[in-house]
């Protein structure tokens, strides 16, 4: 079972969320928070294998507390968003959030989503993602956040899959344009995300896009 904490200030979406998630066979959802704050304390509590994680809640909004979730390894998260595109989604990606989706996905695709990031994937709708990087790319230019020396752990063709990642590519996308078997590329992603010390491939893509890989 996959265990789901559901971060939502709006009781009725959060009583949507839950009742479309609780459909599912595999899917149990443990916990649900109307705050931030709440959401922190809970996963704390509970350790559910991922938090569904709107961006806008009171107290504590979700950028912070993905940050917490994230940093004291407490779960995995996954984002709500509406998809305005701001720095609040931007942050809560850099903060090491798996993934992101819009709030009107259909049901199908949500469970899908909880379970392509509870099964380490953490890359939701490549369409979606696209757009999100090319906001970001589209940006003006300004000094890297992080440290452009971290990418001298990687081999030749670990920066050839960040790279790709940075375009917003599925692993079997990235082996066809990189002539790679699907399963190689995963190992690449898994080692790269390990040297550079991030948690999900959608920060390594946001990564990719601020030093310009």
């Amino acid at each position: 079972m996959i265990r789901v904490l559901v971060a939502e200030d709006q009781s009725a979406v959060r009583a949507g969320l839950v009742l479309i998630l609780g459909s599912a066979p595999d899917i149990e959802v443990i916990g649900e928070a109307a705050d931030g704050e709440q959401a922190v304390a809970m996963a704390r509590e509970l350790r559910p294998d991922l938090v569904l994680m709107d961006i806008q809640m009171p107290r504590l909004d979700g950028v912070a507390a993905t940050r917490q979730v994230v940093g004291e390894n407490l779960a995995d998260v996954l984002v709500l968003t509406t998809f305005d595109l701001d720095e609040y989604v931007f942050g809560a990606l850099r903060a090491g959030a798996a993934g992101f989706l819009l709030k009107n996905t259909e049901a199908r695709r949500l469970i899908e989503a909880v379970r392509t990031v509870a099964g380490g994937e953490g890359l939701i709708s490549p369409a979606v993602t696209r757009r999100l990087i090319a906001e970001f790319a589209a940006r003006p230019v300004r000094a890297p956040s992080a440290d452009p020396s971290v990418l001298d752990a990687l081999t030749r063709r670990e920066r050839e899959v960040l790279s790709r990642l940075g375009e917003g590519l599925s692993n079997a996308e990235i082996g066809l344009r990189l002539d790679m078997a699907e399963a190689t590329v995963k190992t690449h992603v898994s080692r790269l995300l390990g040297k550079l010390g991030l948690r999900s491939r959608v920060q390594a893509a946001v990564l990719a896009q601020e030093l310009g890989v």
